[in-house]
């Protein structure tokens, strides 16, 4: 049923291994629970239930592909999910969350873990709490099994009084949901709290806010905090709420690559952000963080400056992301000279300490203009800071270095250092996969 084990399977408790060989096996649980008898507990239970979405929905392309098998390189979209089953039938190529999964491995998957979840009540006489409720219900939502997940709701809601299903567990259900592009059906979630007898407070309406801006909802997402800013509404808007429009406002401006988008977007966050200190909202540094990013890859260097400014009056000290977008706008607009001079405010000031992507728009803006030791005396500051830099950058400094017919201030010791922290880092990306030589990969350290 699975090409390979996922790197984390070693950390499961022995418990969980057995049950999920069980699963895999399709065998009853009876033959590997039961001798020797085992007490469950929440935690067992949950654990495997965490585990079912790793091992059953998790397309086998992406195992040992990439460290974090729930990131979304292209940004989401509302799925349909009608659609994506005719596209499946018709073998045509779905992207997106569901993009190479097998469905007769998630429906597998789930058939299971509902097998499981209702054996351990039925003959290992463990009683469900709301965590457990709650993982099998995120497992239903990761497979989009959406009828099976709102009958499933409505049976553990008619038990013990309503305490199994929880604002909690409604709101992580949309969380899920969002991650998953399922939009649409977390407002379904989110209005069908009051049939589950739950009331959503600020944090289920900072959840599906969230998840309407990812997919640039964004009409959606400002009615319902005008909703929340109502007079005498119970459930008031807090720092996060602004924070989350605010911040995607600028992100998707800049993923749309439209110069009428960038301006928009951009005045919508910063009316935003003047609506919400005319509240008496105090905004912390994710805020400033956001508006600062979008001014600074939209060129509005002199709005920046004022948000840096007004960061330190108010006492909300910078960290490193702050300054490195002023690094990155200063290196691009080829003032080199002031992106170096924040590099050394942000050490001075102890705003932060800075990592690769603090030095390599440094590095490489000094490389264009041929100032090519300079560059050098950069990437090994970098190094002594226990940092290795990318195997481009670290070229990009060799040539311009030999092309300026100054090889000889290359220092063997350190050039060894980091061919070969770029060879381990290599390795760890391909779970410890044989080195093979590729054009353009440093894997032959050379004699400088």
């Amino acid at each position: 049923m699975l090409a390979s084990k996922p790197h984390f399977y070693h950390h499961r408790s022995p418990v969980v291994k057995q049950v999920l060989a069980v699963m895999i096996r399709d065998s009853p649980f009876d033959a590997a629970t039961t001798s020797p008898p085992y007490s469950w507990t929440t935690q067992t239970v949950s654990d495997i239930l965490r585990s079912i979405p790793i091992f059953f929905f998790t397309p086998t392309r992406s195992i040992g592909r990439q460290s974090n098998l729930f990131r979304h390189r292209a940004p989401l979209k509302q799925r349909d999910l009608r659609q994506e089953s005719v596209k499946y039938q018709s073998n045509f190529l779905i992207l997106g969350p569901a993009a190479y999964r097998d469905l007769t491995r998630v429906d597998h998957g789930v058939s299971k873990a509902t097998e499981f979840f209702y054996w351990v009540e039925s003959h290992a006489g463990f009683i469900h709490n709301e965590i457990t409720v709650r993982e099998m219900a995120i497992v239903l939502a990761k497979a989009n099994k959406l009828s099976h997940l709102w009958n499933f709701l409505r049976e553990m809601s008619r038990k013990v009084d309503g305490e199994l299903v929880t604002t909690t567990s409604i709101t992580c259900l949309m969380k899920c949901l969002g991650e998953e592009g399922l939009v649409n059906e977390a407002m379904q979630a989110f209005y069908r709290m009051k049939q589950f007898h739950c009331k959503p407070d600020v944090y289920a309406y900072n959840t599906v806010i969230l998840a309407l801006c990812r997919v640039g909802f964004f009409v959606k997402a400002k009615s319902l905090l005008q909703q929340m800013e109502l007079p005498g509404f119970r459930c008031p808007p807090d720092t996060y709420t602004y924070t989350i429009l605010i911040s995607s406002y600028c992100k998707y401006a800049l993923q749309t690559g439209c110069r009428k988008a960038f301006r928009r977007r951009l005045w919508e966050a910063n009316h935003l952000f003047r609506l919400m200190l005319f509240k008496g909202f105090v905004p912390d540094i994710v805020t400033y963080n956001s508006l600062i990013d979008g001014c600074c890859k939209t060129n509005r260097i002199e709005r920046a400056l004022e948000l840096l400014e007004d960061i330190i009056k108010r006492g909300c000290l910078p960290n490193r992301v702050t300054y490195d977008s002023f690094i990155r706008y200063y290196s691009v607009v080829n003032e080199i000279d002031k992106a170096i001079e924040m590099l050394r405010k942000m050490q001075e000031l102890n705003h932060g300490t800075p990592t690769t992507s603090s030095y390599t728009p440094i590095i490489h803006a000094l490389c264009e203009v041929q100032r090519a030791s300079e560059a050098w005396e950069f990437l090994v500051e970098l190094v002594d800071g226990g940092l290795i830099p990318r195997e481009y950058t670290y070229k990009l400094v060799l040539d311009a270095l030999r092309c300026n017919g100054n090889a000889n201030m290359l220092n063997e010791e350190t050039c060894r250092m980091i061919e070969d922290g770029i060879i381990i880092r290599y390795r760890q990306r391909m779970k410890e996969k044989p080195f093979m030589n590729r054009k353009g990969s440093m894997l032959i350290i050379e004699e400088h």
